[in-house]
Order: structure tokens, then C-alpha cells, then sequence
């Protein structure tokens, strides 16, 4: 009979060692291996693969094709990083931090779907009074929604043939478990196997699954990266520190665009939708200060204004110091570089600090030319205007190029009482705004003319 064997899994990238060193070899990370302990091999049924049927070669023109139609969840920021809602037969993971409100969001949207279908919570972490606790403090319906604590997937699965829901929660998938695999829940081979054995069973009974996923200390998801992979919606719940607002990100989307943004609300009474979030985030005192400049950044389909601040301090001692927070470091300092090298502005020996109002992140190139002209702003101790907009992005040889969707971002600038505007020359709008002053410039230099002219 063959026996039981040890192996060594990394817990970053899944890579299998056979016996334990400090760095894997694979992906060069540091004392990430655990021991697991595997069994003999077993048998297992030919696979289907992740969509649940069997291999067949078709004419694609003769694949039926049918649009089927997506369950609102009663939340439309969510709604809205699901591409409109959520589609039968598909997986959703959702990460986040601890305490990011992951089970809560969840919990207030089974509860109002539960009014209008079978819906199924099953709880590998809480118990069933903790889940009747909080939803009696959040003030929800609890007269409909069915809810379990399980992790063992094929009872997981035995009931979900026995009640057929519309949709399943599973919180979360790391503490899942397959008997068939020899591994303890939350390691690289029960979360992958897990993750792939709930896809399955989507596919085949058009079930919604959601699964939960953890977070590592870094901020990403924990497990192996072909969960990901494998899943056809991953979106992100982020909770900046000390703040109540919170931002759900679409990273993967199968049915929708990505980098989709939603806005909600921590509140005594669950998450609240922010249904006008550029509203939040520009809530400018009334007295300005110098560094301060409103741009609009484009997040999956919709415009967002936020507020770019900017501070310029002399060197205390040392090399000069280049922070950003919810920008990309390493655009901050190429963009200083082409301030030195096509504006005759050293910042040498100057400290540069960025920072986004409000704990967004800014992933996007449009905000380069804002992001210039608040450290200019800084640096010369000089006050843009209250109503300025600025985007565009900038190119290593000093132009100020084009960024998608610029009349977009214009009208929601106005829709917020933005009346002047830089903008790239490839941005100009056609015809002429009557109620924005939009100038258009094609360089770095031009832009920092227009802002000395007035």
C-alpha cells in the first residue's frame, strides 16, 4: 500500500518542496513553505473542468448563445462593479481587510434578496447566533433567509441540491475543506480545490456563488493566484484607516468592465450607498492653501473628481524625500524629472509629498498634469483657483497628451461648478463650452504659462 508523504507548499505561489528551506525557490519569497502531509494517490472521475461539462469540439457560430438576465442585488454600487448585477451560474470573490465589512455587505444584500428567491448564507467562521446578532443590530429582514454553519464542501453541496437557492454565500473559502484532499483548510491545495469544486457546481446548477476571501498582510488575496484565475468576478472591499467611507473595486469582472468603482458608507446601520462620491471626496475648505488642485479620474465607466494636495519642503538634512499616497512613487519622480529637464525647475533639494483627499487610489495617467501643477502650486506658496480642473497626462518629453473619455470628464466637472479647465489640445472640446473657460495646451510649459497668466 502506498504511503502517506510530507511536502513543503509554498503559501505565495503554491509551489510544492520536498522538504523545507527558508526561501522559495520558486517565487524567491521568504519563509512562506508549510508542511503538509499528502496521502497515497486516489482515483478521481475524469475531469470536467471548471465550467461543469463534459469536452466537445463545436462550430462557435452553432454555440447557443443566450443573454440571461442578472439579479439585482438592491445595492446599486454594487450593482454597478458587477457589471449591473449578478449573472446565474457565475462566481464572485470578494476580499477585503478585516473588518472592511465584507459579511455585513453580504448579509444585507441575502437578506433583501431572500424576499424574492431561495437564497443560502453558509458560515464557516461565525456561528448562527453571531449572524442573527448582527442582523438584528442592522435592523434586517430575517424571516426568509436560510443559513448554515458548514465547511465541509460536499455537505455544502447537499444542500444546495436539496433547497436549490438562487444564490449561495460561502464565508469564507479558506476555511473550506474536500475529504478527498489530504490537506488542512486554508493551505494552497484545499482553497484551490475548494474554489474549483463550488465553480463546478455553479456551472451546472446556475447557481450564484460568493465566495469570501481573505487578505494578507500585504493587502492581497490570500491563497493561490489561480483562484483568481479561475473565478469569474473578484472585487475588493478597501477600508481606508480612520475613515468610514468604503470603496468596492472591480479587479476581475467576466461580464462587466474592470476597475469599477463603488462608494459606501460605514454606518450604525450597515453600509450605505454614496450615490454622488465626487461629492465626498471634494470637500474643500473654504480657504485653499497652497498645493491644492481637483482633477477628474476615469473609474471603470463613470468620471470622479477628487482632490490632489502637494507639499514642497526644503531638505532638513540627507537626500530629498519623494512620498506619494494613492499615487504611483515612481510616476511622482519621473514627472520631477521632466519638470528639471524641460522646465529649468529643480526640486532637488526639495522634499515632495502627494497625497489623494480621501483615501482613493488613483491607478490611471490622467492626473499627471494635476499632480505637477500642485507640487508647482507648493513649491511657489501660490493658490489655484476654487473652481480650476485640470487632467492629462504627460510624456516623458514634456507633452501633455490626450486621455480617454475628456468630454465625459468635463460635464461632470461643470455638473460640480468647475468653470475653467487645462486640458490636453486632443481633449478640446468641439463645440466650445458657453459655461467653462477650457484651456488647451499640448506641453508641460504651456500648462505652466496658462497658470501664470492667471
Amino acid at each position: 500500500m502506498a504511503k502517506a508523504r510530507v511536502a513543503y507548499v509554498c503559501n505565495d505561489c503554491g509551489a510544492e518542496h520536498g522538504k523545507w528551506q527558508g526561501q522559495c525557490s520558486a517565487c524567491s519569497a521568504w519563509n512562506t513553505l508549510t508542511r503538509i502531509t499528502l496521502g497515497p494517490a486516489k482515483t478521481v472521475a475524469p475531469s470536467t473542468g471548471y465550467s461543469g461539462t463534459a469536452p466537445a469540439v463545436q462550430i462557435l457560430g452553432e454555440v447557443e448563445s443566450t443573454d440571461s438576465e442578472r439579479i439585482a442585488t438592491g445595492f446599486g454600487e454594487f450593482d454597478r462593479v458587477l457589471g449591473g448585477g449578478l449573472v446565474p451560474g457565475s462566481v464572485v470573490l470578494i476580499g477585503g481587510d478585516p473588518g472592511a465589512g465584507k459579511s455585513t455587505l453580504l448579509l444585507q444584500v441575502t437578506t433583501a434578496l431572500a424576499a424574492g428567491g431561495e437564497v443560502l448564507y453558509v458560515s464557516g467562521e461565525e456561528s448562527l447566533q453571531q449572524l442573527a446578532m448582527r442582523a438584528r443590530r442592522l435592523e434586517l429582514p430575517v424571516d426568509r433567509l436560510r443559513v448554515a454553519s458548514e465547511t465541509r464542501a460536499e455537505e455544502i453541496a447537499a444542500l444546495i441540491e436539496r433547497h436549490r437557492p438562487m444564490i449561495v454565500v460561502l464565508d469564507s473559502i479558506q476555511v473550506m475543506q474536500l475529504g478527498s484532499v489530504d490537506s488542512v483548510p486554508g493551505s494552497i491545495t484545499q482553497v484551490r480545490e475548494c474554489a474549483g469544486f463550488f465553480t463546478r457546481l455553479a456551472k451546472q446548477t446556475q447557481t450564484v456563488v460568493i465566495l469570501v476571501g481573505h487578505v494578507t498582510k500585504e493587502g492581497s488575496l490570500a491563497g493561490p493566484k489561480v483562484l483568481e484565475h479561475m473565478i469569474d468576478c473578484f472585487v475588493m472591499l478597501d477600508s481606508p484607516e480612520g475613515s468610514r467611507f468604503r470603496t468596492l473595486r472591480g479587479l476581475k469582472n467576466r461580464f462587466g468592465a474592470v476597475n469599477e468603482l463603488g462608494v459606501f458608507a460605514m454606518t450604525d446601520r450597515g453600509l450605505r450607498e454614496v450615490s454622488n462620491p465626487s461629492a465626498i471626496f471634494l470637500q474643500r475648505p473654504d480657504a485653499l492653501s497652497p498645493g491644492s488642485v481637483a482633477t477628474v479620474t476615469w473609474e471603470g465607466t463613470r468620471p470622479l473628481l477628487v482632490e490632489l494636495q502637494a507639499l514642497v519642503d526644503a531638505v532638513q538634512g540627507g537626500y530629498p524625500r519623494r512620498v506619494a499616497v494613492g499615487l504611483d512613487a515612481q510616476r511622482l519622480a519621473m514627472h520631477l524629472a521632466v519638470l528639471h529637464r524641460h522646465c529649468g525647475i529643480s526640486l532637488a533639494d526639495q522634499d515632495v509629498f502627494a497625497n489623494v483627499v480621501g483615501g482613493v487610489r488613483i491607478g490611471e495617467t490622467g492626473s499627471d498634469l494635476a499632480l505637477i501643477l500642485a507640487v508647482l502650486s507648493s513649491f511657489r506658496s501660490r493658490v489655484l483657483p476654487r473652481d480650476l480642473i485640470v487632467f492629462g497626462e504627460i510624456g516623458l518629453t514634456g507633452e501633455v497628451r490626450g486621455v480617454a473619455n475628456g468630454q465625459e470628464r468635463l460635464r461632470e466637472a461643470m455638473k460640480h461648478g468647475f468653470r475653467r479647465a487645462i486640458v490636453p489640445r486632443g481633449n478640446r472640446p468641439k463645440p466650445a463650452l458657453a459655461d467653462m473657460d477650457v484651456r488647451a495646451v499640448s506641453t508641460l510649459n504651456e500648462a505652466i504659462d496658462v497658470l501664470n497668466e492667471g
